[in-house]
């Protein structure tokens, strides 16, 4: 969907802009919380009914919220709502957090195991993964049992597989070619 990113661009940037003035960790908070509306699909199918006003759309998402939005962060929504892009409201604020984390010298990784990770574990893991890629790590870890053993992980563009599947995978094109 290169359209909505396109979309989402300009919104996610303003956003960026109006948060580093103030306390980003808070507006992160308050990103966080409208993602997790803005992702139900009863709310969207509200949002799109023709019948519905924006100031009633508005309101719902607040409730839904359920945080004190900044006076900034509730003009943000107005405009989004008001401009008919509650649609690319999950990618404005996927992009609002690259750019949190571009800022800060973070990535997102994600880790994909065999099977759960314990705390030792993960720490282990992403001290090894923050030396590899060289820059600081904040993991999330999905069990996928199709692994069979090892992990994967995704950090933005890039992927590092260690996985039993896919050392099977690279036995199996070697030995087929």
């Amino acid at each position: 969907m290169a359209e909505l990113a396109t979309i989402a661009r300009p919104y996610a940037e303003a956003l960026f802009k109006v948060a580093q003035q103030g306390d980003l960790k808070s507006w992160s908070g308050q990103v966080e919380a409208l993602a997790n509306v803005a992702a139900d699909r009863q709310l969207r199918a509200f949002a799109d009914n023709p019948k519905t006003l924006p100031a009633q759309v508005f309101d719902v998402l607040t409730a839904a919220a359920n945080q004190p939005l900044d006076p900034l962060m509730q003009n943000f929504l107005r405009l989004v709502i008001d401009n008919g892009r509650l649609a690319a409201l999950p990618e404005i604020i996927g992009q609002f957090h690259a750019l949190v984390n571009a800022s800060s010298g973070v990535s997102d990784a994600k880790i994909f195991s065999a099977y759960p990770l314990d705390q030792a574990q993960l720490t282990n893991v992403v001290s090894a993964l923050e030396k590899r890629f060289g820059r600081k790590l904040v993991a999330t870890v999905e069990v996928e049992p199709e692994l069979i053993g090892g992990i994967r992980v995704v950090v933005g563009d890039e992927a590092l597989d260690t996985s039993v599947k896919a050392r099977l995978e690279r036995m199996k094109a070697a030995l087929t070619a």
